[in-house]
């Protein structure tokens, strides 16, 4: 009778927890909530995160307080997450680096699939392949047979080793089977006056830096790197379009929180994020900031990480980027 009875006993309180589970679920959030984002005030992932954590605090009623926590290409960001309480007050701003850092460094403090939660990939940001007008090339299909003709006389300036900017000339040297030479510069802002002086004949910048410059006519941009047109770029070509099928490449923002959050909270931000993103006002904020919204399932966008990063992992390796 005594195993019986212990049997009873454990079985009452898995019940009792998982109803405690789920009432804490229905009556979030009743605290404010903290977004992590894993990069300094002022960039594009945090301007967007800000946008998202306003309309929540407005629908949810409880503030949504940013949390930028810089460092280690946003592993450090990336860890407090995984290591807090999966009860949806602790979030991630999750970007591509997620993806990518799996390829870059040999050891990671956290599983980026195992310990998250994906909630949804808030939006798409596209980068443009640039060229400084010196350069005689008008479109990507034109660069590659440049590139091929003169290899390794060609350079292209990123933001820093392993960023999209980077990422993204190591595919287009891949795919086109080019030889163009990576020079890497300490930020965005750098990268672009490499790219405005001519030092370096080709740059992947965001849109919103780059178009001031692209309407005075200091650089050239010859396509997008996602797979569908700009909204802000419409008449732009798709790489995709311009010789080299298939390739789409963003600088994506999702959300994310530990492993185990409740299914009730995930469903509850996902849909009042999805809500948000189809305000116009609210669309036309992410797109001034050359983002396309999105506002995917937590289904699609748990299928969207693991497929990324098999595929950042695969061009590191092919690239020869040794990890750190």
């Amino acid at each position: 009778m005594i195993p019986v009875f212990r049997c009873t006993t454990a079985c009452l309180c898995g019940v009792l927890l998982l109803s405690g589970a789920a009432a804490s679920a229905q009556g979030y959030p009743v605290k404010p909530m903290r977004f992590i984002v894993p990069f300094p005030a002022g960039g594009f992932s945090d301007v967007l995160a800000r946008l998202i954590g306003q309309k929540l605090t407005e629908q949810l009623g409880q503030p949504v307080v940013m949390d930028n926590r810089p460092g280690a290409s946003g592993n450090i960001g990336a860890e407090a997450v995984a290591r807090a309480a999966p009860d949806g007050y602790t979030l991630l701003s999750t970007s591509t680096n997620f993806v990518t850092n799996p390829g870059l460094f040999k050891k990671l403090p956290f599983d980026p699939v195992r310990d998250f939660t994906p909630i949804t990939l808030i939006s798409d940001n596209a980068l443009l392949v640039t060229v400084h007008p010196s350069m005689s090339v008008r479109t990507v299909k034109e660069l590659i047979a440049l590139a091929r003709a003169r290899p390794g006389e060609i350079n292209f300036a990123s933001s820093g080793p392993g960023t999209t900017p980077h990422l993204i000339g190591e595919l287009i040297n891949l795919q086109g089977k080019a030889n163009t030479v990576h020079v890497p510069y300490k930020g965005g802002g750098a990268q672009m006056t490499a790219i405005l002086s001519g030092e370096v004949a080709v740059a992947f910048p965001y849109i919103t830096p780059a178009l001031p410059h692209l309407r005075s006519g200091r650089i050239r941009a010859l396509a997008v790197s996602t797979a569908k047109r700009a909204s802000m770029l419409p008449n732009l070509p798709t790489v995709a379009e311009s010789g080299l099928p298939g390739f789409d490449v963003s600088g994506w923002l999702g959300l994310s929180g530990p492993a185990k959050l409740p299914a009730e909270i995930v469903n509850l931000l996902q849909t009042r994020i999805a809500q948000s993103l189809r305000e116009p006002a609210v669309r036309e904020q992410f797109r001034s900031q050359g983002a396309d919204p999105v506002g995917s399932s937590p289904e699609a966008f748990a299928s969207f990480i693991p497929a990324q990063i098999d595929k950042w992992t695969s061009v590191i390796r092919q690239a020869g980027i040794v990890p750190q």
